[in-house]
C-alpha cells in the first residue's frame, strides 16, 4: 500500500492535500524533461523568446531596407496616408504605387498601410466620417458598424462618401506627415548614436 508521501506533490503525513511542490512538478511537466535543472525553460517560454526573437529580427531587416533616410521616411508616410482610406483590398497595392510616386521605400509603404487593420478600421473609419462632418456639415449620420461590412461606399450614398473621403485625406495627410517626420528624426538619430 502506497503512503501519502510516496505520492508526487504531497507532504509527508498528507492524504489527498498538495503541497507547494505540485506547481514545481506543473512546471517540470511542461519543460517537457523532467531532468532538466529547474532554471531552464519550459516550451511555452521557449516559444514565446523565440517568437518575441524572430519579431525583433523583423523589425530589423525592415529597418535595413535599402534606400536613403528620406526614401524609408517617405515610404512610410505613403503606406500611412493610403493605410487611412476605407479601400480595403487595395492600401497595400496603392500604397507601394504612391511609394514610387514619391520615391519611397516599397516595403515600408506596405508595412505602413497596416494603420488601418482588422483592429483599427472601424474606429479609424468612424473618426475620419466625424471630422468629415465636422468640415462639411452634419450628414445623414453614422450608418452603424454592420452596415459597413455588407453595404459598398457606393450604395451608402454620397452624403456618406463624401464626408469620409474629405476626413481620410485630412487624417492621412496629418498621419503620414507626422510618422514621415518621426521615422526621418529616428533614423537621423539611430545612425549618430552607432
Amino acid at each position: 500500500m502506497a503512503t501519502a508521501a510516496a505520492t508526487p506533490g504531497l507532504a509527508a503525513g498528507q492524504r489527498g492535500i498538495p503541497s507547494l511542490n505540485v506547481f514545481e512538478a506543473f512546471a517540470t511537466a511542461l519543460r517537457g524533461w523532467p531532468d532538466a535543472p529547474p532554471s531552464a525553460p519550459g516550451p511555452p517560454l521557449l516559444a514565446l523568446r523565440t517568437l518575441k526573437r524572430r519579431f525583433r529580427q523583423a523589425i530589423e531587416w525592415v529597418w535595413r531596407q535599402e534606400g536613403s533616410h528620406g526614401q524609408r521616411a517617405r515610404g512610410l508616410a505613403a503606406g500611412v496616408f493610403m493605410g487611412c482610406f476605407p479601400i480595403f483590398g487595395f492600401q497595400t497595392v496603392l500604397g507601394v504605387a504612391l511609394a514610387s510616386l514619391v520615391r519611397g521605400n516599397h516595403l515600408l509603404a506596405a508595412a505602413g498601410t497596416w494603420i488601418s487593420n482588422p483592429i483599427t478600421d472601424i474606429p479609424l473609419i468612424w473618426f475620419n466620417y466625424q471630422l468629415g462632418s465636422l468640415l462639411l456639415g452634419p450628414g445623414r449620420g453614422w450608418p452603424g458598424r454592420l452596415t459597413l461590412h455588407h453595404e459598398t461606399l457606393r450604395q451608402l450614398g454620397w452624403d456618406f462618401t463624401s464626408r469620409l473621403l474629405l476626413g481620410s485625406a485630412v487624417v492621412g495627410v496629418v498621419a503620414a506627415t507626422l510618422s514621415g517626420f518621426l521615422c526621418l528624426r529616428w533614423l537621423e538619430r539611430r545612425q549618430r548614436a552607432s
